[in-house]
């Protein structure tokens, strides 16, 4: 698949079938995220691989959507703020290192006909008790994985007349 078809391809999946993930294809999309690039090629992250069957209600404390735990497995990326790389400035760039990771991961999914859904938005509390997070890591992103159910449901993207300058602001 060419990258643009790929990326045009990708959509927020907001339903699942009751179809396992191949630990073949599970270990594909874990591997492009491996192969991210991070600063300083740190590697700050750290993915939680979470069966759902018979978790569902304990996920739903996470994020409270049926849709969340129909797919038969949730991936939550973590960050390590220790072991990333931090700039002159004070920047660290452990949230960039673990959003670049998240979206080799969605991406390889989505090459390989699966469904994902970038969250953000979940209980940070309730993902640290559920998962078992060590306070010096922090549960940044999640996603369902599995095979889609649920059609596109539309989302227009901004010109790149309204996205791009050349030279100055």
């Amino acid at each position: 698949m060419e990258f643009k078809d790929l990326i045009e391809k990708r959509y927020s999946v907001r339903g699942y079938q009751l179809k396992e993930v191949e630990e073949e294809k599970l270990e594909k999309v874990l591997d492009a995220a491996r192969q991210a690039p991070t600063a300083v090629n740190k590697q700050p992250f750290r993915f939680i691989v979470v069966e759902t069957k018979g978790r569902e209600d304990e996920l739903k404390r996470i994020y409270p959507v049926d849709w969340f735990t129909e797919a038969p497995l949730v991936i939550c990326a973590c960050a390590v703020k220790s072991e990333s790389w931090t700039r002159r400035d004070g920047r660290n760039y452990v949230e960039v290192d673990t959003a670049i990771a998240m979206d080799h991961l969605i991406l390889a999914a989505t090459e390989l006909g699966l469904g994902t859904c970038w969250i953000a938005a979940f209980d940070v509390d309730a993902a640290r008790e559920v998962l078992k997070v060590p306070d010096d890591v922090e549960p940044l992103l999640f996603t369902p994985l599995g095979y889609p159910a649920a059609q596109p449901r539309g989302m227009g993207r901004k010109e790149l007349v309204e996205l791009v300058r050349y030279g100055h602001w």
